[in-house]
């Protein structure tokens, strides 16, 4: 009876031995450490979550200041750049596709008032932006720094851009809606 419970023992032992580094590496993951002479640091209201995809633009910054609320102006105005800059190359390869595929290519002139009518639409859009994340830190120097990320539904730059080119009696004649569209979702679905 003594030998089999001390090779149930024995047996355990050796198991608990063999699975320790499987058990190991099931455990959280280690915090990365930075390479030797770097500091790691902590960006706040970034990564993948804060990515535009097929739905919505997004984009992140920071300010800082030694004002709580201009530190926060700042990282707004610093995003809201970004984020127009990114929309306005998203529609701008829109347009050039659209005017490519659908029309004689004898509307340059249409083509750069389509162009237009983006930059005020997105100028317009930008005031309908929602802020998906925001934290503040307080710097070594003591200064606030704020983090934050926006987003502005890719729905509602192609209904500006609807509505718009629907009030230009001339663009409107050749407008097809659903072309326009088509491209429209082509770009989007790039974000994935």
């Amino acid at each position: 009876m003594k030998s089999k419970a001390f090779r149930s023992i024995i047996m355990l032992a050796l198991l608990a031995f063999i699975l320790a580094p499987a058990v190991q590496s099931c455990k959280s993951s280690k915090t990365a450490t930075a390479p030797s002479g770097e500091t790691a640091i902590t960006m706040y209201c970034s990564g993948p979550e804060y990515f535009s995809d097929n739905e919505y633009f997004r984009a992140n910054n920071s300010g800082e200041s030694t004002n709580q609320s201009m530190a926060k102006k700042k990282a707004m105005s610093n995003a809201r750049l970004d984020l127009a800059a990114a929309i306005e190359t998203r529609v701008k390869a829109v347009i050039d596709n659209y005017f490519s595929s659908y029309t004689s290519g004898q509307e340059i002139e249409d083509k750069e008032r389509y162009e237009g009518l983006s930059r005020e639409v997105i100028n317009q859009q930008l005031n309908g932006i929602r802020t998906i994340c925001e934290q503040f830190t307080k710097t070594e120097s003591n200064n606030y720094k704020c983090y934050v990320a926006i987003e502005l539904a890719g729905d509602e730059i192609l209904n500006g851009m609807k509505n718009r080119i629907s009030d230009n009696d001339k663009l409107k004649v050749d407008f097809q809606y659903e072309k326009f569209k088509g491209e429209f979702d082509k770009e989007m679905e790039d974000f994935k």
